[in-house]
């Protein structure tokens, strides 16, 4: 099978698999770290490229056990220095982070806010993953030219209808509007995600990768979930 790329655009790899494990039981502390490991060995059984974001607390542990490329949750648009209760992106790097999600619905922001927490990942050699809501909120966060947007209908994070099922027009426009200003970003695709067939459908629609979380992270059987996800590979 053809390796993962990994390119300048495509840092992480393309296409993409990336496991967001949110701050679910099963999968803090010791859950994380488990997770990343039945992530990397199926990852590689699959020649896929993957990527984990636990949280906060578990990022130091699984970039240190885990070769496959770990990212914070969120990360704040400051510098190190006197920032109680915030991560800034030296943290992140200190603690073997390689980027950041941005942007999830669960932690919102501002365009400003996005704008000026962009550079701070930058000078700190991390790679943002930026989300998006809506195939217009998409559009407009391509001119941003991240290399990877993630377009996530909030109605449907967490079900158990894929949006590749319930509203395959979006991933459509999504890849349209963020190719039509920035052809090389790497469009995923995620929200109720949960089988190889939901993976298989997004790619064949112009994802370039999916961004997972309860179908996995809360699976009673996760590696099963994941060999069966990355099979739409």
């Amino acid at each position: 099978m053809r390796p993962p790329r990994r390119t300048e655009d495509a840092p992480l790899g393309a296409p993409l698999f990336l496991l967001n494990l949110k701050a679910y039981p099963p999968a803090v502390g010791t859950g994380a770290l488990r997770l990343g490991r039945i992530l990397e060995a199926e990852a590689r059984r699959a020649g896929v490229a993957a990527a984990l974001a636990p949280s906060a607390p578990d990022l130091a542990a699984c970039a240190a056990r885990l070769a496959v490329p770990v990212l914070a949750q969120h990360t704040d648009p400051l510098a190190a220095g006197a920032r109680t209760g915030f991560l800034v992106p030296e943290a992140v790097r200190a603690a073997g982070g390689r980027g950041s999600l941005l942007n999830h619905s669960e932690h919102p922001l501002g365009r400003s806010q996005i704008r000026s927490t962009l550079p701070v990942l930058a000078a700190a050699h991390l790679t943002p993953v930026l989300c998006a809501g809506s195939v217009r909120r998409a559009g407009d966060l391509a001119g941003l030219t991240v290399p990877y947007l993630a377009i996530e209908p909030p109605e449907l994070i967490g079900g158990k209808v894929s949006v590749s099922t319930a509203r395959p027009e979006v991933i459509v426009r999504t890849v349209e509007a963020v190719r039509a200003r920035s052809p090389r970003t790497h469009v995923l695709c995620g929200a109720g995600i949960q089988n190889g067939s939901d993976v298989a459908v997004a790619l064949r629609l112009g994802a370039e990768g999916v961004l997972v979380a309860s179908a996995v992270a809360t699976a009673p059987d996760p590696r099963t979930v994941l060999r069966d996800l990355l099979s739409g590979f």
